[in-house]
Formats: C-alpha cells, sequence, structure tokens
C-alpha cells in the first residue's frame, strides 16, 4: 500500500508543479503591470481622427438609446465621429430609437445568418458602399456606455501610430447583485491587469468583443469574420500578421452585466465553447511560430488560450489543498500554500490597479457559490452539453 500512497502523492506534486507555473505566469503579468502607465497623453492640438462608431443591436430598445444618449456627450467634436446602428433581425422599436436618437440606422433582416458577426460584416459593407471618409472604426455593443474621454484617448493612440485598440472592458453597475460583482472581479485582472502587463512585456491585449477600435485600412486588409468567437479569431488573425493590439487603461466601456448567474449562463458558454475551438484551431501553430521565431507575442497569445479559467484554477487548488493536507506530505502542502498565496496576491493587485469599488471586494464573499457554477458549467462544455448558435444574452429587465 505505501508504494501506491508515495506514488499518488507525486501525481500530486506533478499536478501542483502544473497549477504553480500557471500561477507563476499571471504573477509575472501583474508585477509587470505595477510598471504600466494608467494613463495616455492626449495630443498638444486638436484632434483630427474620423471615428465611425459601429453599433450591433438585436432588441435593444431598452439600452441602446442609453448608450446613444452618452455618444452624444463625449468629449470630442461632433463632426469627427458618426455612429451607425445596424438594427439585426429586429422586432422592437431599436430602429426607430436608433433615427430618433441621430443614429444612421441599418436594418437587417436574415434568419439564417444570425449574430453579432455577420451583423458586424454586413454592416461594414454598408458603411464602405456609402463612401463616408474616416480614419477609424471604433465597435461598441448596445448595452453600453463608454467614458467621456474615449475618442480623445484613441485619437491620441492612432496619432502615435498604434492601429489596433481595446478600451478597459469593465462591468457597469456591479453593485447591483452578487452576479454582476463576482463578475465584475473577474473581468477586472482578466480585462485590466493583465492587459497592462502584456504590455510591458510586449505582448497584445486580445480584443474583448466590445470597446475594439481599428484604423480602418485593418479592416479593410483583414477582413472581419462572423464566426461564434470573432473577436478571438480576428486577433489571432492579426497577430500571425504582425500586428499588435494595444491596451488603453484610461478609454473605459462599462457594460451591463445579468443580475444572475442564470442568465448569463449562454453568455458563457458560448465564451468558452469559442475558446476551446480557438485552442483546436490556432494554438498549435502559434506555439510552433513562437518558439520558431523565438516571438513573445505569439507565445504569450498561445498561452492565453491555454490557460485555463481561473475558477477552475481555483477550484483545482482547493482540492490540492486538500489532497496535500490529506496525505500529510510537506512538499504538496507547500506548494499548495504558494499556489493559493499567489492567486490571492494576483486577485486583490489587479483590483487595487483598476481602483476597483468597495463593492467588488464585498463580492469576493460570493464566490464559493461563483467557482461551483462555473465548473460545473464548464464540465457540460467537456461533455460536449453545448449551445450550437448564438443565443442573445437575457437583460435584467426581461428576467
Amino acid at each position: 500500500m505505501a508504494p501506491f500512497f508515495t506514488f499518488l502523492t507525486r501525481l500530486l506534486i506533478l499536478g501542483e508543479i502544473g497549477l504553480k507555473l500557471i500561477v507563476d505566469y499571471l504573477l509575472l503579468l501583474t508585477a509587470a503591470a505595477l510598471f504600466a502607465p494608467r494613463t495616455t497623453p492626449l495630443r498638444a492640438g486638436p484632434p483630427t481622427t474620423r471615428f465611425v462608431i459601429m453599433i450591433p443591436a438585436h432588441n435593444e430598445e431598452r439600452l441602446l438609446p442609453q448608450l446613444l444618449d452618452n455618444l452624444a456627450q463625449l468629449d470630442y467634436p461632433d463632426d469627427l465621429y458618426q455612429v451607425h446602428v445596424v438594427a439585426d433581425n429586429c422586432t422592437d422599436q431599436t430602429a426607430a430609437y436608433g433615427r430618433a436618437a441621430g443614429a444612421s440606422v441599418h436594418e437587417r433582416f436574415n434568419q439564417e445568418l444570425r449574430g453579432k458577426g455577420y451583423a458586424l460584416e454586413w454592416l461594414l459593407e454598408q458603411i464602405w458602399e456609402r463612401g463616408d471618409p474616416h480614419d477609424a472604426i471604433v465597435i461598441l455593443d448596445a448595452d453600453s456606455v463608454v467614458s467621456s474621454n474615449f475618442l480623445r484617448v484613441m485619437d491620441s493612440r492612432i496619432a502615435r501610430g498604434e492601429r489596433v485598440i481595446q478600451a478597459y472592458y469593465a462591468v457597469r453597475a456591479p453593485e447591483s447583485s452578487a452576479s454582476a460583482g463576482i463578475r465584475a472581479v473577474a473581468l477586472t485582472v482578466l480585462h485590466y491587469l493583465r492587459p497592462q502587463g502584456r504590455m510591458v512585456l510586449g505582448g497584445s491585449t486580445g480584443l474583448k468583443g466590445n470597446g475594439m477600435v481599428f484604423v480602418a485600412e485593418i479592416l479593410r486588409q483583414h477582413r472581419w469574420t462572423a464566426s461564434l468567437t470573432e473577436d478571438i479569431e480576428y486577433h489571432m488573425e492579426l497577430i500571425r500578421a504582425g500586428e499588435r493590439a494595444m491596451f488603453a487603461p484610461d478609454a473605459v466601456v462599462w457594460a451591463e452585466m445579468p443580475d444572475s448567474l442564470k442568465a448569463s449562463q449562454t453568455q458563457n458558454e458560448r465564451w468558452e465553447r469559442g475558446r476551446m475551438e480557438m485552442i483546436r484551431t490556432y494554438v498549435p501553430a502559434l506555439l510552433r511560430e513562437g518558439v520558431h521565431k523565438r516571438n513573445f507575442l505569439l507565445l504569450d497569445a498561445a498561452i492565453e488560450q491555454l490557460i485555463p479559467p481561473f475558477s477552475i484554477v481555483v477550484g483545482l487548488s482547493g482540492v490540492a489543498m486538500i489532497t496535500a493536507l490529506i496525505s500529510r506530505s510537506r512538499q504538496a502542502i507547500l506548494l499548495a500554500i504558494a499556489i493559493i498565496t499567489g492567486q490571492i496576491a494576483y486577485i486583490f493587485t489587479g483590483l487595487a490597479l483598476a481602483r476597483a469599488p468597495w463593492a467588488l471586494y464585498r463580492a469576493l464573499l460570493f464566490a464559493p457559490v461563483f467557482l461551483f457554477w462555473k465548473i460545473v458549467l464548464y464540465v457540460r462544455l467537456l461533455l460536449g452539453i453545448k449551445p450550437d448558435d448564438w443565443v442573445r444574452t437575457a437583460r435584467n429587465i426581461e428576467q
């Protein structure tokens, strides 16, 4: 029995080493983020970049007016930006409300090609056919609002040569529910801490699907994809073509998150399913090219996809700690302590750097429930229980 027990202990330690490598990489990004600037120096002269703002909207009559009103109040010359809404397969008053707010509204009806990717692809063609002059394109979700300095920050970054830019994608009203709060914690480290670290180390921030900005020629050279995970796939194509997505921490887009875990189920399943598809499709090539070219940009993009969701890492770390205590292996216990300590440092440093409100710290009390829910969701996907098509995430007022 003793040899078998020794074998299990060694297997536990091997698993812990794997977890520690993941946590160490996150701590590398955390340490680098400490040295990243938090603001963008604005141009000395007046802005000159002409923006087209694209908003895909499916039955968004409740939230779209808030975004359009928000955009009308941007600290940016009115004649330098245009707002285009694609009312995609809408059965409500989205199109009418968009026109009433002064946006250019394009109505699209196609029940076979459904989803945000198809809507954006179609809207781009409409804008190009119109021939309206523009230097850059912004993509925003209809359930969002942005900081008043959004376009000024993007103008300054484009003026200094940046071609692909991701804003800080944060959660709107994280204090509204425990679910929204814990999601805000997760997105703070994913959408703020990690991108800041990558900027220091020479990586690419990635594209988050909302608050993305592209100089016009990028979207002409690399056509937008209509896949289930169009933002991730598009980022992969860009970095393989030598483009780097830059992070603008002081240009913020706040988006609504569902008030319950049940309401966010389809959204999370779609995200995780897409990540699995990206691992199969892109990671092997990124690793080969990254090693061959000794390119951190490519290697980091591959590692980002390979790192499991943080909730899975936390869950496995808890199992490792319990197992280590049962085994009474000093080495296993010390490894488990190091892993858990590293995760705590990662989370709290991310919240501190992003200057998160106290609501996010309080939301950590909900972490065990969220952790269990996320693990069950991930197991379902691994077993093949997953949605086959795009499903619109329920808005809070609809629940």
